[in-house]
């Protein structure tokens, strides 16, 4: 097996850059430099880990011009999407360091008999294990909320996106955090594992598949070791009777394609009422095949290649499969004859149960539309499907299509007439094989304290 790792170019189809695998006995060292780090770093104040945050806040907007090259070279990218991850991350930083303190707390509660102190207090080495579809944020999410609780952190990130992995570590060492508080580690999934199990890693963070995320969850729970999952989605939109189509449509392109399709909490199943299903499918099919495909460096360009060429491939066979189930193509649902690694902007209808395009996550630039008889059956539909990240409801009646988001949709998030990504002030996470924890909005801050109650006796 090879020590090696090439990472290619997902437009030119070029090398990039070679990079040596850590070893096992490596990323070991690795975890026993943190937990020594975390011995100190956890006595630091949170104010001052504060600082820290806000000084990362301030370098990673320095280095915005590498850091969104980075992306659109290893993983495609569109350059826009990348500039607005980077300034997501300064403020996510940002907003943790505003609100460790009030957050972090201690709490005064009595009890009977005397009083009581709840204090939130670090437990240690947490392992990240990330993915590459957004290789500053996804890191940047779980880190900072950690490193300012008073953890450290080692993360395995994904090997087409090691050049940013390598770039993370420099940007928390311009900052001013102590040597080995973040370390980013160049690491296969066999040696990831295999840390989960290491006396030093206290918790586990995964983000990624849910048949993966599974795994590192049972994992990890052989050792009594929390972790928070998020497994991914496909998440439903759903378009009832009185909905604004115009609108629906221009927000279901936009919630489709970004990020090439490659985003967790995109949209994916779009769930159309009767009533307005073919007048959807036909403007929805303009808008899709109007979309401009090719260098994600270009400021004209909506879709740029997927990261690599065997998540396009998988894609393919998704598509393949659900069409050999019955499916049919509305457009696309083809590897174009060209340089890179792209996908053709592609819908899918007569989508069933029992065809990927209904069950699984298409993880890139693929619609598949669901004809719903009326309103109560377009919500069953949303429901029936093992994931719940996130959804989204269009109707003109918000008072009604809040009381079905609260009440009925079962997913962690839902957007109500538009789609919005991750934001730092708001809980992201999912509930079903979209996996457990929750981040952002100062939630992530406290997923791996220990929530500590010191009770004092009243004496006479």
């Amino acid at each position: 097996m090879s020590n090696s790792i090439v990472t290619i170019n997902p437009f030119t189809e070029q090398k990039l850059k070679e990079y040596t695998l850590m070893t096992h006995n490596e990323a070991k060292n690795a975890v026993v430099n943190s937990s020594e780090c975390f011995e100190q770093w956890k006595l630091v104040p949170i104010s001052e880990r504060a600082k820290l945050a806000k000084a990362l806040a301030k370098v990673i907007e320095e280095n915005s011009d590498e850091l969104v090259q980075l992306m659109v070279e290893e993983m495609g990218k569109v350059k826009s999407q990348g500039e607005q991850e980077v300034a997501l991350c300064a403020n996510i930083c940002n907003y943790t360091a505003d609100i460790a303190e009030k957050e972090l707390a201690n709490e005064n509660r009595d009890y009977e008999g005397g009083k009581a102190i709840i204090t939130y207090q670090p437990i240690g080495v947490i392992l990240g294990i990330q993915p590459w579809n957004f290789p500053l944020y996804q890191v940047i999410r779980y880190s900072v909320s950690n490193l300012v609780a008073g953890n450290t952190t080692v993360m395995k990130h994904a090997s087409n996106v090691f050049g940013m992995a390598k770039k993370i570590q420099s940007l928390f060492e311009q900052a001013g955090f102590p040597k080995y508080a973040y370390q980013s580690l160049l690491i296969d999934g066999e040696t990831a594992s295999k840390l989960i199990s290491h006396d030093g890693i206290k918790g586990v963070t995964f983000t990624g598949s849910d048949a993966i995320g599974k795994k590192v969850g049972a994992k990890a729970a052989e050792y009594s070791k929390k972790t928070v999952l998020e497994l991914g989605s496909n998440d439903a939109y759903i378009v009832l009777d009185d909905a604004d189509i115009p609108l629906a449509i221009e927000t279901c392109i936009k919630g489709r394609i970004v990020n090439n399709g490659q985003t967790c909490v995109s949209a994916k199943r779009f769930i159309i009422t009767e009533k307005n299903y073919e007048l959807f499918k036909e403007e929805f099919k303009k808008a899709m095949m109007d979309l401009k495909m090719g260098d994600p460096k270009a400021k004209d360009t909506d879709l740029g290649p997927m990261a690599r060429k065997d998540l396009q491939e998988k894609l393919h066979k998704q598509v393949t499969e659900s069409i050999d189930a019955g499916a049919k193509i509305v457009c696309g649902c083809k590897i174009p004859d060209e340089k890179g690694f792209f996908y053709t902007a592609s819908i899918l209808e007569n989508v069933t149960p029992n065809m990927p395009a209904y069950d699984d996550e298409l993880f890139g630039p693929v619609a598949a539309l669901i004809k719903a008889k009326d309103n109560d059956d377009a919500m069953r539909i949303a429901n029936d499907s093992r994931y719940g990240l996130g959804g989204g409801i269009f109707s003109k009646d918000e008072a009604s299509a809040i009381e079905l988001a609260i009440k009925h949709f079962d997913t962690g998030m839902v957007n109500i007439n538009g789609f919005a990504l991750s934001q730092p002030n708001l809980p992201f996470g999912g509930v079903k094989s979209s996996g457990y924890g929750r981040e952002h909005g100062g939630f992530g801050l406290k997923e791996f304290m220990n929530i500590k109650s010191v009770m004092v006796a009243q004496t006479k």
